[in-house]
């Protein structure tokens, strides 16, 4: 339903993570060789205080620090970022109160992202709460959209151009989203659905 957001470029790997788990790892491999902070400084040329801030997660190292530290341990650059980036944990968690989930807020409606950034170039999953009254329109998406929505609580009405059913808890609906479409509010409270959108 919401419009669909840019994607960014040759988005191989997110910076923050690489860069957080970069600190676990030359903390790991100076551990692992019994190295104090000083010794790896010495043998990389990097300050102590940066190499602390570094695994403590307080720094994001540039491209030369990074190459020092790796040498250090006899990697290459490729070899220490491709090592933290194997520390990077398969499971995308978005957190309840993460206020940067919220895609929109107002008098008609809170539009809540469940799902990664990453994914939206194939699908996307939302939570809606339509306030009494509200309503969450929008003009046809690319062709071929079709969106999937379950009714957590309250009663709404779905539109797809000509095309309406009444929804209340526990039902579920698809429809046509390559079309002017509508959810909107006919109960007396707040109505909360989940909706995904899937693109072609």
């Amino acid at each position: 339903m919401p419009t669909k957001r840019p994607q960014p470029q040759n988005t191989v790997s997110d910076p923050d993570s690489i860069n957080e788990n970069l600190g676990r790892r030359v903390k790991k491999l100076r551990t692992d060789r019994g190295w104090s902070l000083e010794e790896l400084s010495q043998a990389s040329g990097v300050s102590r205080s940066m190499l602390s801030e570094i695994e403590r997660e307080k720094a994001n190292p540039t491209l030369t620090v990074t190459f020092r530290i790796a040498r250090a341990f006899g990697l290459s650059l490729q070899e220490i970022i491709e090592s933290a980036e194997s520390l990077v944990s398969r499971i995308q968690v978005i957190r309840a109160d993460d206020p940067a989930q919220v895609y929109r807020s107002d008098k008609q409606c809170e539009i809540r992202t469940l799902s990664p950034i990453n994914l939206e170039k194939d699908v996307e999953f939302y939570q809606l709460t339509l306030r009494p009254g509200g309503s969450l329109k929008s003009q046809a998406h690319f062709d071929g959209t079709r969106e999937f929505i379950v009714i957590e609580q309250g009663r709404v009405r779905i539109e797809s151009d000509s095309d309406q059913s009444e929804l209340t808890k526990g039902d579920s609906g698809t429809y046509r989203a390559d079309v002017p479409h509508a959810i909107i509010n006919t109960g007396k409270g707040e109505a909360i659905a989940f909706l995904v959108v899937i693109y072609r």
